[in-house]
């Protein structure tokens, strides 16, 4: 079977030491190394012997130094595969979390715009489709939040989210500037005081898409470089997408509103 045993306690052999005895029975145990090792003491064929240790074995001969070599190998080689797969998982990790940051600031600017519209539409009975435009860029821009928390860093996921923001900026500049040709609206407390939280979000969210993009970049770079890309691609560790400037080209046109 090629096990090796441990031998202690007497032991029976023949003229060339080839079978051995011990308790009941001959097991048939070939010693291996120097037929007569130091540690048996030869007293004569069918006469017993001191067998005070040693390694026998049975049916096989001891792995090779090459077979020692090999083993090493190998588990040189999976203890490297395990490093490399937790690294991309704690890099992985990272740029989920940093996402969740994202996710914080723009549901606390989700709830921020009803109060804004809610406070403006007293004074903007007449301007009904722009109040509309940013209730329905509102709830599409939360629909595309929840799926692109559902799947950080699925590309289509970041691209739609992104585009959703631009229209609602876009919706919310626009609805900014006409608040700003009413001297009344622009003095009205709740919409100072909306217009700031919403400046101070809009910051937030700036920074923790930074700190996102920043860890898609270390993630995707790991996984690209080799023999990273070997593993990463046995283990579907895919691509991770960025989230690009939620300002629209005509958010950037209209200027920023103070109401101070």
């Amino acid at each position: 079977t090629g096990r090796v045993y441990a031998v202690v306690g007497e032991a029976t052999y023949g003229e060339r030491g080839e079978a051995v005895m011990s308790g009941e029975g001959e097991w048939g145990l070939t010693v291996v190394g120097r037929r007569y090792p130091p540690c048996i003491e030869r007293t004569g064929a069918g006469r017993t012997g001191i067998l005070s240790g040693g390694f026998v074995n049975s049916g096989g001969m001891l792995m090779s130094t090459g077979g020692w070599i090999f083993l090493g190998l190998i588990i040189a080689v999976v203890v490297f595969a395990i490093s490399i797969y937790n690294r991309l998982v704690a890099l992985r990790n990272r740029y989920k979390n940093s996402f969740s940051q994202i996710d914080v600031q723009l549901k606390r600017r989700y709830d921020l715009i009803p109060n804004l519209v809610e406070a403006a539409k007293g004074y903007l009975a007449h301007e009904r489709q722009t109040l509309e435009a940013v209730v329905a860029a509102r709830g599409a821009a939360l629909g595309a939040s929840q799926r692109a928390a559902a799947a950080p860093g699925d590309a289509a996921a970041m691209q739609g989210l992104a585009q959703a923001e631009g229209v609602l900026g876009g919706a919310l500049g626009r609805l900014l500037a006409v608040v700003e040709s009413y001297p009344d609206l622009k003095a009205n407390q709740n919409i100072l005081q909306v217009q700031e939280e919403l400046t101070s979000t809009e910051n937030k969210v700036s920074f923790a898409r930074q700190a996102y993009n920043d860890a898609v970049m270390e993630y995707n770079t790991q996984r690209e470089s080799f023999p990273d890309n070997f593993f990463a691609n046995m283990f579907a560790f895919k691509e991770a997408g960025l989230l690009q400037a939620t300002e629209s080209p005509e958010e950037r046109k209209v200027p920023k509103v103070s109401f101070k």
